[in-house]
């Protein structure tokens, strides 16, 4: 009996000397509900040149990188819906064949649809350089405490082209054109891309042509471009 006593003293001791132990080893996570997501981008697409004249083809990889970020904004309580604003950078290419040239007559650029089999080529596309203005509406399953959501976003992107050159690479020559007075340099296209925790489909069809007043084969010149990748989001 005196040992039980014994043993039900040092108990009453010690337990609430080992219950004060786990509470302050016990340190609360903190949640914020006040979360932002996915502002943080880059991604990158195949590009397919889209438009007429019909006989204008997509030729070779052609690819893209793009990167920037986007400030979101909630805008209901849950913070799963809402809009990104924001600002980006983007490098394409567009193997096709379309020549651009500097036409030795006269001021105006030259535009001629090569046919493979009358013109030998190893490689002819145009690449350019922008700096972009994504605008989204964003909708998301996401909560302050989990990174791994479904997201659809979808918006549009206007932008503006800083650097411009076609290239025309043939055996022992190569054509090179920067200066393109027909060239489009303010861009507009829509944009949808949906996913899952990191990998995120997206997709981007271009509003306007690259090119203005210009017509090849006595047809309107309106080359537009498709592009399929996959971006992801960060932060």
């Amino acid at each position: 009996m005196h040992n039980i006593q014994k043993w039900h003293f040092l108990l009453l001791i010690f337990f609430p000397l080992f219950l004060q132990g786990q509470e302050r080893n016990e340190i609360p996570s903190v949640v914020d509900s006040l979360y932002r997501e996915d502002q943080v981008y880059f991604g990158f697409t195949y590009n397919i040149v889209t438009g007429s004249p019909s006989e204008i083809k997509s030729s070779q990889f052609s690819g893209g990188f793009h990167a920037g970020f986007i400030r979101d904004f909630p805008l209901n309580a849950r913070r799963n819906i809402g809009v990104g604003v924001g600002l980006g950078w983007s490098i394409d290419t567009f193997g096709q064949n379309l020549f651009i040239g500097e036409d030795p007559g006269g001021e105006a650029t030259r535009f001629v649809v090569l046919n493979r089999d009358r013109v030998d080529f190893d490689a002819n596309r145009f690449t350019t350089q922008s700096i972009d203005l994504p605008v989204q509406f964003r909708w998301r399953t996401s909560t302050p405490e989990s990174y791994k959501f479904w997201r659809i976003y979808t918006g549009i992107r206007p932008s503006y082209v800083y650097y411009f050159q076609s290239k025309f690479v043939q055996d022992g020559n190569t054509f090179k054109e920067t200066n393109v007075s027909e060239f489009e340099r303010l861009r507009l296209g829509a944009t949808f891309t949906f996913g899952y925790n990191t990998f995120n489909f997206s997709f981007y069809y271009s509003l306007n042509s690259f090119f203005k007043d210009v017509t090849v084969n006595n047809e309107d010149l309106d080359l537009k471009t498709f592009q399929v990748g996959l971006t992801f989001y960060l932060l």
